[in-house]
Order: C-alpha cells, then sequence, then structure tokens
C-alpha cells in the first residue's frame, strides 16, 4: 500500500470543478483502504481558515488510514535548505514544509493541484537535487490524476 503526503490543495480540490474528479475517486480509494494517508499538522494549520466543508473532509478520512505527523526542526531544516538552493522563493516557505515533510516520513509520493510551487518539472527537479545533495531519498511528487491507475 502507498503512503501518501497530501499537501492543503488536495483537499480544497475536492470542491473544485477542475480537479473534483480526479480528487474524488482518489478520496473513494483512500477511504476503501487503498493509501495511507501521512496527515501532517501543518495541513491541519493550513486548513483553519479554508471553508467547514474542506475541513470536515479533512476530518471524515477514517483514522486507520491516516498516519498523524508532526511539523519537525528537521522539517524546517530541509525546508531552508530548499530556499537556499533558490528552489521556490521566500514566500513559498510552508509549501518547503510539505515537501520535506513528506521527504522526512519516507512517503512514497507527496500529492498536490499546486502546480506553480509544487508540481512542476523544474520545481520537481529541485526538491529532488537537494535532497539527493542531503542524503534523502528521491520524492515522487504528482497530482490526484497522476497516481490513479485507468480503470476497464
Amino acid at each position: 500500500m502507498n503512503r501518501i503526503y497530501l499537501d492543503t490543495s488536495v483537499f480544497g480540490g475536492y470542491f473544485d470543478t477542475e480537479f473534483e474528479l480526479w480528487t474524488k475517486i482518489l478520496f473513494d480509494k483512500i477511504i476503501g483502504g487503498e493509501y495511507k494517508v501521512i496527515y501532517s499538522k501543518l495541513v491541519d494549520i493550513e486548513l483553519t481558515p479554508a471553508p467547514e466543508k474542506v475541513r470536515n473532509l479533512a476530518n471524515s478520512l477514517p483514522l486507520s488510514q491516516l498516519e498523524l505527523i508532526e511539523i519537525s526542526d528537521d522539517a524546517f531544516e530541509l525546508a531552508d535548505q530548499y530556499l537556499k538552493e533558490n528552489v521556490v522563493g521566500k514566500t513559498s516557505r510552508s509549501d518547503c514544509v510539505h515537501i520535506a515533510l513528506a521527504t522526512l516520513n519516507n512517503a512514497d509520493i507527496l500529492v498536490s493541484w499546486n502546480f506553480k510551487h509544487i508540481v512542476n518539472i523544474n520545481r520537481i527537479r529541485g526538491y529532488n537535487s537537494v535532497n539527493y545533495k542531503f542524503g534523502h531519498k528521491i520524492l515522487e511528487i504528482r497530482t490526484p490524476r497522476e497516481i490513479l491507475e485507468y480503470e476497464d
């Protein structure tokens, strides 16, 4: 079973007409036990100002499918390395923390709809060059659509 890290954009994508189809399929598969979700405290923090329906979606995930993680000093340090290497600008620090948390907690895949700062070939290469430089594994970064298998 793949362990996936969901960033905050995936929860909002559930209610966005552009992303809802693939996001709903992903959530059905999570609820069905096909994926284990690495769920970070950072997602909770970022969802605080979100609409109630988005927060309720996050709270509806079955605990049996969640691996709850805290934000660590190591994650902040790795995130700062991404910034030092100019993978993204300083205003994207929280995105870097998501990448760092997924990396340090050995996620199989980080799943996101954030094309500007995360699911972008140049960003992915940048994050992974830093991961490689510091002895971490290469992180798969994909959209929900990219990780779902097509069914006949």
